[in-house]
């Protein structure tokens, strides 16, 4: 719609605005009136017209199959909109038209806005299945028809109200109908179950809404002094009224075709399962976190008493071995540290990498500057904890064999994250400018311990490749390829 407005017409921004604000709306007139409808706004020369936008019904046939957005129509053609854009009101007249040997009848609704008229809807109703109205069609054609007023009197859509359509109740889900003291005078049947979930045991015609509703609501902690007049529809507003372990949202929409509010309309829907369910999984989710937590907690204890046990040794190979296992079981705890933070189990693993960078930096019998450069992004839990540990023993292993005591170096990770969406990959290379790798050194058959943890995991867990080569001029890089979910 903004390309179509800016390159056919001469409405402003604000306009723009105003025409995106009656299109998050229109749908609620276009179910109650139980037909289609098209923007319509004048070129710039005025001598045409350009559909902008398009809704079709929920509750009805549509009257049209094709797409109409962006078509141009000549003035002139369709004189029900040039009545409607010149006299500033709702055309009715005329007879039906056909469309492929289907009766339509057209009507057109100006669209009005600080007291100018932007462009037309014509509401087009398929006549196909026409029969004798219903209660509940009757309240929905004369709610319609007081929408469409105010649309044309350009009180309606309510500046600053802009609604998710997804999201808000719709006319299907419960409508009722208030009169100007806020008695209900129609309620559909799911608006009267909706409310029987709330503990109603008797009907709602007749009664007062606002006051229903409030005592319908438990008295849980402070109580909401606006609900009742909220649920009365003296203003445009939306709310969630919870009692009798059911849960229905509420939206009022007061109406005034002419300018004083004869009523309101209240629609809504029952939530009751939709909120169950996500108490559910806040639940799990709480549940999750917490048993991260205590895994974390866990290994810490575990990390304490070896480190205990490694100052009883007095075997300094024995002891080494034993710290070694601690760094470890602290890479691992780092992850489950991150993901009891989170909500899913994901982590961005740059953090991750941060901190056992500095860990293992610790140990650094020299003067070695470890960085990282490049993003890992975020990576599943199954992905992250495998991981943490290989780039614990590579960087390990880097700055124990590559750096004599005292010597001065520097080791860096670098993360590149590609590939595509269906095979995206994580490349990882660790390079030192240490003394390098030893004469005839086969990384693939290697018996240090480091050495296998690496190739199991990234072989076996991740599904990756490891391999460990001298570096272009000074030092070894050692070149891990894994494959990763996208980033969502």
């Amino acid at each position: 719609m903004n390309d179509l407005v800016r390159q056919h017409t001469a409405l402003s921004e604000s306009d723009l605005e105003w025409l995106h604000l009656l299109v998050s709306e229109w749908q609620l007139l276009s179910d109650l009136s139980f037909a289609d409808l098209v923007l319509w706004v004048p070129t710039l020369d005025g001598t045409r017209y350009v559909s902008v936008a398009q809704m079709r019904p929920n509750t009805g046939p549509t009257s049209y199959q094709d797409d109409m957005v962006g078509h141009l129509v000549p003035r002139g053609r369709r004189p029900l909109l040039d009545a409607a854009l010149d006299e500033g009101r709702i055309v009715r007249e005329g007879d039906p038209e056909w469309r492929e040997e289907v009766p339509v009848r057209v009507e057109s609704i100006p669209v009005r806005r600080e007291g100018r008229v932007l462009g037309v809807i014509a509401r087009n109703t398929n006549l196909l299945t026409v029969r004798t109205p219903s209660r509940l069609e009757l309240t929905y054609l004369q709610s319609a028809s007081d929408l469409a007023q105010m649309i044309a009197a350009g009180s309606f859509p309510f500046p600053g109200q802009q609604v998710d359509m997804d999201a808000s109740p719709r006319a299907g889900d419960g409508l009722i109908r208030l009169d100007a003291d806020g008695i209900v005078q129609y309620a559909s049947p799911n608006a009267l179950s909706a409310y029987h979930r709330l503990g109603l045991a008797s009907d709602l015609v007749g009664q007062h809404l606002g006051q229903l509703t409030a005592d319908l609501a438990p008295p849980r902690g402070p109580v909401d002094e606006s609900l009742a007049k909220l649920a009365s529809g003296y203003a445009p507003r939306e709310a969630e009224v919870e009692g009798n372990d059911g849960v229905i949202q509420l939206r009022a929409i007061p109406l005034k075709p002419k300018g004083t509010r004869i009523g309101s309309l209240v629609l809504l829907r029952d939530v009751t399962e939709l909120r169950r369910r996500e108490r559910e999984l806040i639940t799990k989710d709480a549940t999750i976190r917490e048993i991260h937590h205590r895994v974390k907690n866990n290994l810490q204890t575990v990390a304490a008493l070896l480190r205990l046990q490694a100052r009883r040794m007095d075997s300094d190979q024995g002891r080494e071995a034993l710290n070694e296992a601690v760094r470890r079981v602290g890479s691992i705890a780092i992850v489950h540290e991150t993901l009891s933070q989170n909500l899913d189990e994901r982590v961005e693993f740059d953090e991750i990498a941060d901190r056992v960078l500095a860990m293992v930096a610790e140990i650094s019998p020299g003067k070695v500057n470890c960085r990282r450069t490049g993003r890992f992004g975020i990576l599943d839990a199954e992905v992250a904890t495998p991981l943490s540990m290989v780039l614990t023993e590579v960087l390990q292993n880097a700055l124990e064999h590559a750096f004599a005591p005292g010597e001065q170096g520097s080791v860096e990770v670098a993360a590149l994250r590609g590939g595509t969406r269906e095979d995206a990959r994580l490349l990882i290379t660790v390079r030192d400018d240490g003394r390098g790798l030893p004469e005839g050194f086969d990384p693939q058959r290697a018996g240090n311990l480091g050495l296998q943890i690496v190739r199991t995991l990234v072989e076996g867990e991740l599904g990756g490749s490891f391999d460990m080569v001298p570096a272009p001029e000074r030092g070894t890089k050692v070149v891990l390829d894994i494959p990763v979910g996208p980033e969502k």
